[in-house]
């Protein structure tokens, strides 16, 4: 069967905009059948577009072929329907076209559609694997709308945020020179250079300290950006960065710029006032108070050194970490003794031991009786001591972690903190707590590789005062670093960057690179700090994981219109794929079966 075309009609309205104000008025509506109720004389149409849902009206008024033809009318057929506004008999409160419902006078079946593969509404339990496979049908749904467009805002305030505040958007290269540090690159083959290859930019970064050099002074970018890494909920083989960078400026004017962009994007999103300045934590107080350096801080439950407390200690397990030069650390989940049962112990423990703990200790102390699997070991003072540096009281749970890696008491802890709370139901809903991580380690140790790597970059600055011991004591160096964390993400994150020649190739040689290999990488950038540099720094936001936070999903793939899976294919478009060998020889390359 034909379809109708729009000629003679054009759109007078979208369909979640109309009001009782607008009634009496002829409108034009365009959009996708939510739902069809035929009700024999009555015909109800509901009709969505990206703003919202409409209903169509036909009744005994409407000639019969015009009502036998919206009766025929399915989901996600594609109509352009025109026809009076008036006040709906039967209103509907929660939606904001409740009240209104359009009489029509002309309907125009626009693309019909087969049977969806699930149905399109906002809340939805279907398997996300079909939902991907169908993205262009997911998307459809008022609450990937939703995302999507709120994405668009941020883009939006930030462009509009940056520019009023004096800087320039450039775009910089999306096909660069593979500088291997750090995360893969994607490698893109040269046709007219054979056996050479480009890279996909895992950030403009080496770009925006150029724009710097030449004197651009403000820079920023809605950058696209690549990483061959493993991926999880938060992260995706490419991604979407608000990148800016500055010359003359210290840590304060960076931190100034962007708690006014954030403020400024809250309230216009979200309508929410956030204060300001931002808390600042350093990054070994965030490790040893939250075992994180993007610290959840809307809650408690903050870690415990419990090293003191036990000097001497003759129990194996807590004297064995703390003589390997580890540690035994605790949280105090307080009143929790009637919610934590043994069982639910037993389940923090599995979450411990995935992040390389060897087990929890536990003391439950409720009103009937106290429990523990490690006070028996203990001295009187001994458990004494424990409990007092714990803050111990009747109702709560005691929960210990001891490890020869203190790394690995953090981490675990951190991790059983974030469980706990979840389970305790301490976070409030709606609330935002933003704050900087600052000083952090400038290097850390590969322990496979045997050398030690940026924390963040080689391009970062080290604090003045720790300069002198980049050579003898590297471990020990401060980075002029500082990451933004929202509600225990981290959302943006940058530095102060190295502007002095000869301390940037001290970097280079502290990060185990030869003047060969700093010169085959980085022999441009070092050409160019030859020329005069201006002191510098800036920061990236993740603008993907912002959003997400903002829509409070729990998923990146919620937020990006066309995303990978967790082994960086794409269900819908099928991809990657294999390539003729037609297209392999032209390139030059053979595959490894």
């Amino acid at each position: 069967m034909q379809n109708d075309t729009m000629q003679g009609l054009s759109r007078t309205h979208y369909c979640g905009d109309l009001r009782e104000s607008d009634i009496g008025r002829e409108v034009t509506v365009c959009g996708f059948v939510q739902k069809n109720r035929d009700k024999g004389a009555l015909v109800f149409v509901d009709l969505r577009d990206r703003t919202g849902v409409v209903q169509l009206m036909f009744d005994d008024n409407t000639p019969p072929e015009l009502r036998k033809k919206a009766a025929g009318v399915r989901a996600e057929y594609v109509l352009m329907a025109r026809g009076k506004l008036r006040e709906r008999a039967a209103k509907n409160p929660e939606l904001p076209t409740g009240s209104v419902e359009v009489f029509v006078e002309d309907l125009r079946i626009l693309s019909r559609a087969a049977t969806p593969p699930f149905e399109i509404t906002d809340k939805t339990n279907v398997n996300e694997e079909l939902r991907l496979r169908h993205r262009f049908l997911d998307l459809r749904r008022g609450e990937m709308q939703q995302n999507i467009m709120l994405r668009h805002r941020v883009a939006k305030v930030a462009r509009d945020f940056f520019d009023r505040n004096g800087f320039i958007e450039v775009e910089t290269p999306m096909l660069i020179k593979s500088t291997p540090e750090g995360a893969r690159d994607y490698l893109v083959p040269s046709r007219v250079h054979p056996g050479q290859f480009y890279a996909l930019p895992q950030s403009p970064q080496i770009f925006k300290q150029l724009l710097m050099l030449s004197g651009y002074d403000r820079y920023m970018q809605i950058a696209k950006c690549f990483r061959d890494e493993d991926l999880r909920a938060d992260r995706q083989p490419e991604f979407t960065q608000i990148d800016l960078e500055m010359s003359f400026v210290t840590e304060e004017d960076v931190y100034a710029i962007n708690e006014a962009f954030i403020a400024e994007l809250f309230d216009k999103v979200l309508g929410v006032t956030v204060p300001r300045p931002f808390k600042r934590l350093p990054y070994h107080e965030a490790m040893s108070r939250y075992g994180s350096d993007k610290p959840d801080t809307r809650f408690g439950l903050e870690l415990t050194d419990l090293g003191d407390a036990l000097k001497g200690c003759e129990f194996k397990v807590f004297a064995g970490a703390l003589e390997g030069g580890g540690s035994v650390r605790g949280i105090n989940a307080k009143g929790a003794a009637a919610i934590l049962s043994r069982k639910e112990i037993d389940k923090l423990t599995e979450v411990v031991k995935t992040y390389k703990a060897g087990g929890l200790a536990f003391t439950r102390w409720t009103d009937e009786a106290e429990s523990s699997s490690y006070e028996k070991f203990l001295s009187d003072n001994e458990k004494a001591a424990v409990r007092a540096s714990l803050g111990a009281q009747q109702g709560d749970v005691l929960l210990i972690v001891a490890d020869q890696s203190d790394d690995t008491v953090l981490t675990a802890l951190g991790a059983l903190r974030l469980e706990l709370a979840q389970r305790l139901d301490l976070i409030k809903p709606n609330t935002y707590d933003l704050l900087w991580v600052v000083d952090f380690p400038l290097l850390e140790h590969d322990e496979e590789g045997g050398r030690y790597i940026a924390k963040h970059h080689p391009f970062t600055s080290p604090k003045l005062e720790d300069v002198d011991r980049l050579e003898s004591d590297p471990g020990s160096v401060r980075a002029r670093a500082y990451d933004m964390v929202l509600n225990g993400s981290e959302i943006g994150g940058g530095s102060i960057r190295i502007s002095d020649p000869q301390l940037q190739q001290r970097m280079f040689a502290a990060l185990g690179m030869d003047e060969q290999t700093q010169r085959e990488r980085f022999g441009f950038l070092l050409d160019a700090f030859e020329y005069g540099v201006p002191p510098h720094g800036g920061l990236a936001f993740g603008l993907d994981r912002l959003v997400m936070l903002l829509c409070g999903s729990s998923s990146i793939r919620d937020v990006i219109a066309f995303p990978k899976v967790q082994n960086a294919s794409d269900l819908m478009a099928e991809c990657p794929t294999p390539v003729g060998q037609k297209e392999l020889d032209e390139l030059g390359l053979s595959v490894k079966k």
